[in-house]
């Protein structure tokens, strides 16, 4: 398949699904925008299975967004958090940006290590994602990861035990698939190199699970990893605000929800939550890269 051919299917699809997400209300019109930039990008230069570990993302996170909706609501999380459920073009860049600079890294300079750095992008931001979308379920009062300090649900920064453990099981799941379609691969290489010098046995099991296992270990660390470091920024250096007419903290500027400005109270200004979210998931790329390049 041509790489055109491969581009304008990568873009019919990001079309299809990006535009089902609208209208179920997971996306606003500039994220379509953004989703299907992302999507043409991952699927028509990297190929079918880089474009399944995106739509695996996108699918789990945007279910996870609509899980217990008005209970999520009566938190009054909106009034801390940036931004709705709705994923707006600075959103779907930010999530997916990492891992499409992964792809093109790939197109230009073929190496295995863009998988993992691939993996790793995407479970930082599913862990994250997940770690939101049920971490706020929690009974538990979050605290800072920096101080231990007790703050309130939506803090950033705010981590409880349920919410990490959500954020291990959505970079678990993003580095399972990943360790899928990579010994796969590996297999049929495997095979190849076997029939090009058919000399022992081939073994396609253990070489199976010795791959799905590398990219499983160190993708799904680096992103568990990732999800940390992004509530580690959240909680130091993110830009955050505070509204003088609700005493509250909020991600929201210049106008908070109550429709008074706000004023900044800590962290760089230029460090809104979408940087945050690609700021880390950069580190969970470069890191899943790392450890498979140093220990794999």
């Amino acid at each position: 398949m041509s790489t055109f051919t491969q581009l304008l299917i990568g873009f019919s699809l990001a079309l299809i699904i990006g535009g089902v997400a609208y209208w179920r209300g997971s996306l606003s019109k500039s994220g379509v925008v953004g989703a299907v930039f992302i999507g043409t990008t991952i699927f028509g230069l990297g190929g079918w299975e880089w474009g399944v570990l995106l739509v695996a993302f996108f699918l789990s996170s945007s279910a996870l967004s609509h899980f217990k909706e008005s209970l999520k609501e009566s938190l009054a999380l909106a009034e801390k958090f940036s931004k709705g459920h709705q994923r707006d073009l600075a959103q779907t860049l930010a999530n997916g940006g990492a891992g499409a600079l992964c792809v093109l890294g790939h197109f230009f300079y073929p190496h295995p290590v863009w998988w993992f750095a691939f993996v790793g992008a995407l479970a930082t931001v599913n862990a994250d994602t997940w770690a939101t979308e049920l971490g706020v379920l929690s009974g538990a009062r979050p605290r800072l990861i920096f101080t231990n300090q007790a703050v309130e649900r939506g803090t950033s920064g705010g981590v409880t035990a349920f919410g990490s453990m959500a954020a291990s099981w959505g970079a678990v799941f993003i580095g399972f698939l990943g360790g899928l379609f990579y010994g796969s691969r590996a297999v049929d290489s495997a095979f190849y190199q076997y029939l090009r010098n058919p000399v022992g046995d081939p073994d396609p099991g253990g070489v199976f699970r010795a791959a799905l296992f590398s990219v499983l270990l160190w993708g799904g660390l680096a992103g568990f990893l990732g999800s940390l470091f992004d509530s580690l920024l959240g909680a130091t250096a993110q830009a955050m605000y505070f509204c003088d007419q609700c005493k509250k903290e909020t991600e929201r500027h210049p106008t908070h929800t109550c429709g008074h400005d706000t004023r900044p109270v800590r962290g760089w200004r230029w460090l809104d939550n979408d940087w945050v979210n690609f700021v880390s998931s950069v580190f969970g790329a470069a890191l899943a890269a790392g450890l498979w390049w140093w220990l794999g």
